[in-house]
């Protein structure tokens, strides 16, 4: 049923980015899109919650009211077409998220992507750690064993969701051809190498023992977590350099939520 729901966002979500902007009901379209985005992030809490993971509890359920908060600006934004802002931001945003989406939901409801892109990774890191003198093995397609400890590689180890994200928001930017294939080149390329020397971090750690009984947590929950959301800041941070289009998204993004955040504090307070 989730995997139905995410389909229809995205149908709606293009559909509401390839329609004539003078055509109104695009932002209906898109808002309807957003809506049904935001049933999926405030689903996830319950996978993350059972694996006791609670930094990703509270990122989704932050990504799942971001996309209600968009939704509702953009019903707004139908009923009062004449003074939508410029830029447009969440046309921006929502073309970003629909492209995004589109090259990363095949990979994670498509077996046969699946696989594959779980398949390359694992042969990758498996490579990264002999080229490091490291005896790891494979033991199953998507499995390195390492002094007995095993890991099993999953998409979420890939790194496609964070590759989507960018892919994503460079379609969406109207620029130059030149300009786009240098943000892509250092973001894209950058984001798969790093990732697979976080996987082989992670799977040393753990095989070696380096911090003892908890490697594996330690290294693949804290600090392969912290290496991962510098190395995307520094490449966000490039990418922006590039295509200073994205500064304007990312900061209309940031207002959008925060002045609706407050008109809400404001509203409750007020009540009281």
């Amino acid at each position: 049923m989730i995997e139905n729901i995410l389909w229809i966002a995205v149908v709606f979500m293009l559909l509401g980015s390839i329609i004539p902007k003078n055509m109104k009901t695009r932002r209906l379209l898109s808002a309807t899109g957003w809506g049904f985005f935001s049933i999926h992030w405030f689903y996830q809490p319950i996978h993350y919650i059972e694996i006791g993971d609670y930094f990703n509890v509270a990122l989704v359920i932050t990504v799942g009211a971001v996309c209600l908060i968009i939704a509702h600006t953009m019903v707004k934004e139908y009923h009062n077409n004449e003074n939508i802002p410029r830029p447009d931001i969440t046309s921006m945003a929502t073309s970003a998220t629909a492209l995004g989406s589109l090259f990363y939901f095949p990979f994670a409801q498509m077996d046969v992507l699946n696989v594959w892109i779980i398949g390359q990774v694992t042969d990758n890191v498996l490579w990264m750690l002999h080229s490091f003198g490291v005896p790891a093995k494979m033991v199953a397609w998507n499995k390195i064993a390492l002094e007995g400890y095993q890991v099993e590689i999953i998409l979420a180890c890939t790194a496609i969701e964070s590759i989507a994200l960018f892919i994503g928001l460079i379609v969406s930017v109207n620029a130059p051809f030149k300009k786009l294939a240098a943000a892509f080149m250092v973001s894209v390329p950058v984001i798969y190498i790093l990732n697979l020397i976080r996987d082989a971090f992670v799977i040393a750690a753990y095989g070696y023992q380096w911090f003892g009984p908890s490697s594996f947590d330690i290294a693949h929950n804290t600090i392969a977590k912290i290496g991962s959301g510098i190395a995307l800041f520094v490449v966000a941070y490039a990418v922006m350099r590039i295509l200073p289009e994205l500064i304007d998204l990312i900061e209309g993004i940031w207002l959008l939520v925060t002045r609706f955040v407050q008109k809400l504090f404001y509203k409750v307070v007020g009540n009281q």
